[in-house]
């Protein structure tokens, strides 16, 4: 290492991968493939020199849809190497129609204008030929080439990344990061898990078309010389409990996940009889973020594992978003989750009033802790509700050809979230968000609220229900989605049962419960249910519902 005390950039970085001692591993569908993180940076080169040839040099994009594999980790460097600045289109959400997600794809890509788009093999076989015939797509593999040329990656306050997410609301925005935008956040990151070079294991199933896969899991580990397991989404949906298995079996000490996927996997792994007694006991951090994040959940995660070692200060609630590059706040390492038990009426009217544990109209907010190193919530308050402002170093330059909403959203050196949360304590409480706030009956109600307490009902998957207001005529109807955990012969219990929890909780009175078979409800690769694009769907007829329960 050089004796020069600045920081080190991006580039230095990965490319001083070459004299790590870890590696990657890769699941392949069989078994995990190990790469060392020296053998990524000299193969990268290679994929350097292939996408040379395909056109790609500074100042030009490549679209890319980033899955969980080898060739991917190595082709994202191979991009960056040879000037192109790489754009995450997303990954097919859960439930899409193959020809909505084509259209999407083509809308992406008339904006971006790529050199190629580089694709898996199985994921190229879904695209209809259609568009295949209008875009240049090629595999990962194809764009290996042999020898190689001068690096020429992009300056370090150029356009590197557009990240596109598969966004619970609305047309995905391309969020435009620099490579300082991402070196300073992998020093964030690197501050709220103290990465051990050499000891720590990395064990993770996050998409790498999610920030929290790549930012928080993938370029974190590569930087700072860490174990990599990294598995798959679609592994985890078929299997939930094998991230912890596999944490227990690698000796993990680093993990992230998200809320509903903690529940999930908690409960079949709290079933397995193969998990040795002190499996878990190795996590430092497990990072809980990506979604809003349930005490019932954090609680139900630490009794269930403590038999396996688990402790209970392992679980690290965060909070971040693509415009920041990724984290903004975080719960410091080694310390427990905590939460604030508010009134639901007070919160629907953006005040705070604490409550008792059994009041029943009691929420209970988790903190996700005090803002990150270097990063700011400007005009947070400790006595109101207020929409999330965020000043941070790896602060995203804005949207790719969208100037209206970069110039609605980043003001002053700030990124309005659209989240809705208030700081005690210097810590920062989430609420909800601005436009998952229902209007009823003159009230605002917090749909997460509403659903956190339908899903406890019997019989009902968690992550699986979705409240939506819409008009009819002049009047107001407030339907409720569900999936079931299996099929009935009368779903009209279920849905009673689900009616009454939102009455209770909210006063909210439910007009129609609308039933779904398993993997209805459409969502994104990181769990997160669409809710507009649900509404959407519904609308237009695209969802076939097992039952409708009205019940005016």
């Amino acid at each position: 290492m050089s004796n020069d005390s600045r920081p080190r950039g991006l580039w230095d970085r990965l490319t001083g991968a070459d004299s790590h001692q870890s590696s990657l591993h890769c699941w392949t569908g069989s078994n995990y493939d190990a790469t060392p993180w020296s053998q990524v940076v000299r193969d990268s080169e290679h994929t350097t020199a292939g996408l040379r040839r395909l056109g790609v040099r500074p100042g030009t994009r490549v679209a890319a849809v980033l899955t969980n594999g080898p060739h991917v980790v190595r082709g994202l460097l191979g991009v960056w190497l040879a000037g192109g600045a790489m754009a995450s289109l997303p990954a097919p959400a859960r439930g899409m129609d193959v020809n909505e997600y084509a259209a999407q794809l083509l809308a992406i890509c008339d904006q971006l204008d790529p050199v190629v788009v580089l694709i898996d093999a199985p994921t190229l076989a879904g695209i209809p030929h259609t568009l295949q015939s209008r875009l240049r797509f090629r595999t990962w593999e194809s764009v290996i080439g042999s020898g190689r040329i001068a690096p020429e990656p992009p300056d370090d306050d150029a356009l590197a990344f557009i990240q596109y997410s598969s966004g619970s609301t609305g047309f995905p925005k391309g969020c435009m990061l620099t490579p300082s935008a991402i070196a300073a956040q992998i020093d964030i990151i690197a501050a709220m898990i103290d990465p051990r070079a050499g000891r720590d294991v990395a064990v993770t199933w996050m998409p790498l078309s999610h920030d929290m896969g790549l930012f928080g899991t993938l370029l974190t580990t590569w930087c700072s010389d860490i174990e990599y397991f990294m598995s798959t989404p679609q592994r985890f949906v078929t299997a939930p409990g094998g991230w912890f298995s596999e944490l227990a079996q690698f000796g993990g000490t680093l993990s992230a996940g998200t809320n509903t996927s903690l529940y999930l996997a908690a409960r079949s792994a709290a079933r397995s009889s193969r998990m040795p007694r002190d499996g878990l006991s190795k996590i430092r951090n497990c990072i809980i973020g990506a979604e809003r994040i349930d005490w019932a959940t954090l609680t139900y995660a630490t009794d269930s594992l403590k038999k396996f070692g688990l402790r209970p200060e392992a679980f690290m609630p965060a909070y971040g978003l693509a415009e920041a590059t990724l984290a903004v706040t975080a719960l410091p390492s080694d310390e427990r989750p905590r939460r604030l038990i508010v009134d639901a009426g007070s919160l629907g009217a953006r005040q705070l009033c604490e409550a008792a544990a059994d009041d029943p109209l009691a929420v209970s907010i988790v903190s996700t802790g005090p803002p990150c190193v270097g990063v700011s919530l400007p005009g947070a308050r400790a006595d109101a509700v207020t929409e999330v402002a965020v000043r941070s170093p790896s602060l995203a330059s804005g949207y790719w050809a969208d100037p209206l909403a970069t110039e609605r959203k980043f003001r002053d050196g700030t990124v309005r979230t659209g989240d809705l949360g208030f700081v005690r304590d210097n810590e920062l409480y989430l609420v909800g968000r601005a436009d998952d706030v229902l209007s009823i009956a003159g009230r605002k109600v917090y749909a997460h609220e509403v659903e956190n307490s339908i899903e406890r009902v019997e019989g009902l998957r968690r992550g699986c229900s979705t409240l939506i207001s819409r008009t009819e005529g002049a009047a107001q109807r407030i339907s409720l989605f569900l999936e079931p955990r299996c099929a009935a012969e009368d779903y009209r219990r279920i849905a009673e049962a689900a009616a009454s929890a939102a009455m209770a909780k909210a006063a909210v009175a439910i007009d129609e419960c609308v039933i779904l078979d398993r993997g209805a409800l459409p969502k994104t690769p990181s769990g997160k249910i669409q809710r507009h694009r649900c509404q959407l769907l519904f609308e237009t007829g695209q969802l076939e519902p097992l039952a409708t329960v009205r019940f005016t």
